[in-house]
């Protein structure tokens, strides 16, 4: 294992029955960078990102989180470790507000989302951590809005506050700017590189302008094997990964 690396794939594989989706992948986020996870659709991105996060559990190889063996534990656990991640599909609940939604998220590492006997209103500490996570993310102005009533994109920044909310090392984001307008994605990019300072953030995304001005490196995922790993500079001059993805993309 890397013990410069703060996350750490080797060898790692998954087989669904006798079909084999992640063959052998090797990879390693350094602390405090951003690396996106690259490839064409059914490459194995968000399989990938389950294996990370504990949804899956890998058929062969080894994933460490800050040197700690992590592969085969449940997401629970994993995210105690600190690591969090958000999915494709926006994860809320439409029917409370801003505010209670991210409260949620952040009694959970406290071990307070199934309190029935506490008034948590009542909780200085809960409260001022909420208010502080919703002005980190811009969203002051919305907490007593249901979330279901706001934007697509203020619902991803919402999800991107309760991933926070654990205080994570790592964060993992699964398309993040999926079907957001080119006005959405500039603001959703610049927030998730405000939010991520000192932490490490693994992304997966299609939007090849915002991979490339945001990471500080970039792995490409082609059948399920990583076959190229560089700054954006040299992802984008690869020979390999402008045959296997990137095309005319490359030069945009």
């Amino acid at each position: 294992m890397n013990t410069d690396a703060i996350l750490t794939l080797r060898g790692v594989r998954k087989a669904f029955g006798a079909t084999e989706i992640i063959r052998g992948v090797d990879l390693d986020l350094r602390p405090q960078e951003r690396h996106a996870l690259i490839g064409p659709n059914g490459a194995g991105k968000s399989t990938v990102f389950h294996l990370v996060s504990g949804h899956y559990t890998p058929s062969a190889g080894e994933i460490a989180l800050a040197g700690r063996r992590i592969e085969g534990k449940g997401p629970q656990a994993i995210n105690r470790l600190g690591l969090a991640r958000s999915f494709q599909i926006t994860n809320i609940f439409p029917g409370l507000t801003v505010f209670e939604n991210l409260r949620l998220a952040v009694m959970r590492p406290r071990g307070l989302q199934f309190c029935l006997w506490k008034r948590i209103g009542r909780d200085a500490t809960i409260r001022r951590e909420t208010e502080r996570l919703l002005e980190q993310v811009r969203l002051q102005h919305r907490a007593s809005t249901l979330a279901g009533e706001m934007s697509y994109s203020e619902q991803r920044s919402l999800e991107i506050a309760m991933t926070l909310a654990s205080d994570p090392k790592v964060i993992l984001l699964d398309e993040p700017m999926a079907g957001m307008s080119n006005e959405e994605t500039a603001y959703t990019s610049d927030l998730i590189r405000t939010v991520t300072q000192g932490r490490a953030l693994l992304i997966v995304e299609h939007d090849m302008q915002v991979v490339f001005a945001l990471s500080d490196r970039i792995s490409v995922l082609v059948y399920g094997q990583v076959i190229a790993t560089g700054t954006p500079q040299e992802i984008r001059a690869n020979p390999a990964v402008k045959e296997a993805y990137l095309g005319e993309e490359v030069s945009a």
